[in-house]
């Protein structure tokens, strides 16, 4: 049973909310979201098993299991009625409303849309019921919702060697959420996490995963000093950031809960023009 990782998960945003106060509403949010993530994940794992399968690269968006998600969307969608920002209560409650037909169209679009969505730029409000767009807060509710089956799948993938660093997911092609710098040797060793099914790969580490820069005297690096386990990493040529966890600096860091906590630093990229390669849960 791998469920047990959204416990330290969860863990993980309880101290930061405590040790970050300005990012404390966000992060309880989170706390809300990776609760329901992990028995959706056990669920998943109950009834599908724990087989390893052989899946050719790029490849896990092909396989798309209604039958046991649609069920859980409209209890997901409750739930984010009574957990989340206002603004996210009214989506959710108008797109349970919408009933199994526009679920299923909004879950099958994000899917297979892949990096199409990746930004978390939907295509604007849904006017009806068969509009062939989602807007962005249902971008936003089909990639929390579909997150945890997506790393089921990869859980449970037996990965091909990698012999190149792609700047997106080896396995299902999303752009990545959040850089880490794991110990070895004397230094680093750069890894990217993926923003869907979390699949962890190795990738350069002086080049920007936005556009493949590799001069050095282009790519900017900023951190603060209440944050020293992790920085931005931009690119002055595509004018992309992601942040990176340097876990050389922090053991007990979780790469995916530490991102949402260092709010300070988004602050500092927006105010130099960067733009993030992938938005978080929160939108930043």
């Amino acid at each position: 049973m791998r469920s047990g990782k959204w416990d330290v998960r969860i863990a993980r945003a309880r101290n930061l909310a405590a040790k970050f106060p300005s990012a404390s509403q966000g992060l309880q949010f989170y706390e809300h979201v990776a609760k329901f993530q992990k028995s959706l994940y056990a669920e998943i794992e109950s009834k599908c098993g724990t087989a390893q399968v052989a899946r050719e690269p790029g490849t896990l968006r092909k396989e798309l299991d209604l039958f046991i998600l649609l069920p859980r969307f409209g209890a997901f969608l409750g739930a984010m009625g009574t957990s989340s920002p206002l603004p996210l209560r009214d989506a959710a409650a108008e797109l349970q409303s919408g009933g199994g037909t526009m679920w299923q169209e909004v879950l099958t679009q994000f899917w297979q849309a892949g990096n199409e969505l990746d930004a978390g730029a939907g295509a604007g409000p849904r006017a009806d019921s068969k509009s062939n767009s989602t807007s962005e807060l249902e971008t936003l509710f089909a990639w929390i919702f579909l997150q945890p089956y997506a790393e089921y799948l990869a859980d449970y993938t037996v990965h091909p060697p990698i012999h190149e660093t792609p700047p997106i997911c080896p396995l299902c092609s999303s752009k990545p959420l959040v850089g880490v710098l794991r110990p070895e040797g004397d230094g680093g060793k750069r890894s990217l996490i993926c923003s869907l099914c979390a699949t962890e790969w190795n990738y350069r580490r002086l080049v920007c995963p936005g556009c493949g820069e590799e001069d050095v005297h282009k790519l900017a690096v900023y951190s603060a000093t209440e944050i020293p386990s992790v920085r931005v990493e931009a690119c002055d040529t595509c004018r992309a950031y992601i942040k990176t966890v340097d876990m050389t600096k922090d053991g007990n860091a979780v790469p995916v809960v530490d991102e949402l906590a260092t709010i300070p630093l988004n602050l500092w990229a927006q105010e130099h023009s960067y733009t993030k390669i992938r938005s978080n849960l929160l939108g930043i």
